[in-house]
């Protein structure tokens, strides 16, 4: 089971647009107690949730009337930048962003969209050196604390990314991701309590996002607070009935409840969503096996 797949963890932004991208990954765990025992992202899509109406190409094909009558605005290029990026083009992302930066290299928001497009395309280092760049432009941008936090998240440097997280919620960020991804380092740790406030405030700031309630549940369960775990669970189904997580999630509580045919039921649901979910395929075997989860 995971934490959390696909809450928006990172930003594509501007002066004038932000644009959601995707990401966080699945922990491969045949028990509640291993997924907890390493419940830190192993992959990552980083695809953000596309606002489908802002990287449509009519959009785009607007945006570039503006960048034809003002060719030397970067705002401009930035964000055309960032609707190329919600439609995952991301070479013409990168480009623009380029562009932008070549006008204005002191145009902190380019940089920080240029990294985010450098993740996706395998560059990590040059992305940490776009946030870094980004944050001496603006020290109190927590948009690049943000995705810089997830950069060392998912590299294994959760002290790193603990601290940028921190950071960001210092300076008063109302994004929920600094407290969704706080969230998942503190259940990584296993201070389970310190991670439901930080889910229950992502939830709070994002309430119809499906993952953090995933987050909060896990750790609900791992305190052996199953009633209010499958709350959680339910309440992220309804939000968003395709994450194969959410269903596992659930299962899992049936699971320990007994209730092996609605257990049985759920795990299938969450194979029908992605047949390569590990929890699920291990959570399919218990059940129909007879074996308990740990």
């Amino acid at each position: 089971m995971a934490a959390s797949t696909r809450f928006p963890t990172d930003r594509l932004s501007s002066s004038s647009i932000r644009i959601r991208r995707p990401l966080m990954a699945a922990v491969a765990a045949t028990s509640l107690a291993l997924m907890l025992a390493g419940c830190q992202s192993t992959t990552s899509t980083d695809v953000l949730k596309v606002e489908r109406a802002q990287g449509s190409q009519q959009n785009i094909a607007s945006l570039s009337a503006v960048i034809a009558a003002n060719p030397q605005d970067p705002e401009g290029y930035n964000v055309r930048g960032s609707a190329y990026g919600r439609a995952g083009e991301h070479r013409r992302a990168l480009e623009d962003f380029n562009r932008a930066i070549e006008l204005n290299p002191r145009f902190y928001q380019a940089y920080a969209n240029r990294a985010l497009v450098q993740r996706s395309l395998g560059d990590q280092a040059q992305a940490a050196a776009d946030y870094n760049t980004a944050l001496q432009l603006s020290p109190n941008y927590d948009v690049a604390y943000i995705g810089r936090g997830n950069l060392y998240r998912q590299s294994g440097r959760l002290d790193d990314a603990f601290r940028d997280f921190n950071r960001a919620i210092q300076l008063d960020t109302t994004d929920p991701r600094a407290f969704h991804n706080r969230g998942l380092i503190y259940q990584a740790r296993r201070q389970h309590e310190k991670a439901i406030e930080d889910f229950s405030k992502a939830i709070s700031l994002s309430p119809n996002s499906a993952e953090p309630y995933n987050g909060r549940g896990i750790s609900f369960a791992a305190m052996g607070d199953d009633d209010n775990a499958f709350q959680d669970f339910n309440t992220a189904i309804n939000l968003d009935g395709k994450l194969a997580e959410s269903w596992a999630n659930q299962a899992l509580i049936y699971e320990r409840r007994g209730d092996t045919a609605r257990a049985t039921k759920s795990y299938s649901q969450a194979l029908r969503l992605d047949p390569n979910y590990a929890p699920a395929k291990t959570g399919l075997a218990r059940t129909r096996g007879g074996a308990k989860p740990a």
